[in-house]
């Protein structure tokens, strides 16, 4: 199984490095060569619904469910609250009627469901050949699952925030494009992206598990790429906004 995470790894690494020179096709840089598309609303719920579900039938299937472990239900519930809202909240608050491509619904959730998968062998024992033992309800009380229960939820905090920043840049009727400045977006063009790697870091750590790095490294390499490429899409925008307000794209003073 370590050889498994290394290769996804390398795979995360080979992304990013690709993600800097093709633009995934959707929201701000939506292209109809991708292919046939469909609305923003059902493309969120179908991409993002895989990983809601599965990982709670996984739940549901695992040792670790058969063994009453309230730490692993606690790592349940806190990614189920996540896709819960990415699957059944957000879609319904987008604004507008924007297309998003099937492949890349497809490769969302496809991604979605295989993640859901690797974090429930990890966390619940699901599908594990040898005896399963699930973290302890002590763990609960550790250093590393309250510091990242409170990274987790600050991430979350941002993400949402973010989120809703951009939704209210445009008063209803208004086609005009807006560069967002409240909230991070003071110091970060992609302020959104920022609260979800800091959202998944926080369960990497909480969890302490290869799983959960790994997850944390796939939203990096998936998103970083794409802020860098929105920094570049403002720059060209609104040059004189992005000179007078300098901001970084993605991390606070740093990059």
């Amino acid at each position: 199984m370590n050889i498994l995470y290394l290769i996804l790894i390398l795979i995360a690494i080979i992304v990013y490095i690709a993600l800097f020179h093709v633009d995934a096709g959707y929201g701000k840089f939506f292209n109809p060569r991708w292919g046939p598309s469909i609305g923003n609303r059902a493309g969120w719920i179908l991409m993002e619904a895989p990983a809601f579900i599965v990982m709670l039938v996984i739940y549901l299937a695992s040792p670790a469910r058969q063994m009453g472990s309230v730490a692993p239900l606690v790592f349940l519930l806190l990614f189920e609250l996540h896709y819960f809202h990415r699957t059944f909240v957000f879609p319904f608050l987008l604004r507008g009627n924007n297309s998003m491509p099937l492949s890349v619904i497809l490769m969302g959730a496809c991604f979605n469901g295989g993640n859901a998968v690797l974090q429930g062998y990890c966390l619940f024992g699901t599908f594990a050949p040898l005896p399963f033992e699930p973290r302890p309800d002590s763990w609960l009380h550790s250093i590393p699952f309250l510091s990242g229960l409170a990274l987790f939820l600050f991430g979350m905090a941002i993400n949402h925030h973010s989120d809703n920043v951009i939704r209210h840049l445009r008063a209803p009727g208004d086609t005009r494009h807006y560069l967002p400045d409240k909230g991070l977006y003071h110091y970060v063009t992609s302020a959104n992206y920022l609260g979800e790697i800091v959202e998944w870091c926080g369960f990497a750590l909480l969890t302490w598990s290869p799983s959960g790095l790994l997850f944390a490294v796939w939203t990096a390499a998936n998103l970083a790429p794409r802020a860098a490429r929105i920094y570049t899409h403002y720059q060209q925008e609104f040059p004189l906004q992005m000179a007078d307000h300098p901001r970084k794209r993605l991390f606070p003073f740093i990059w």
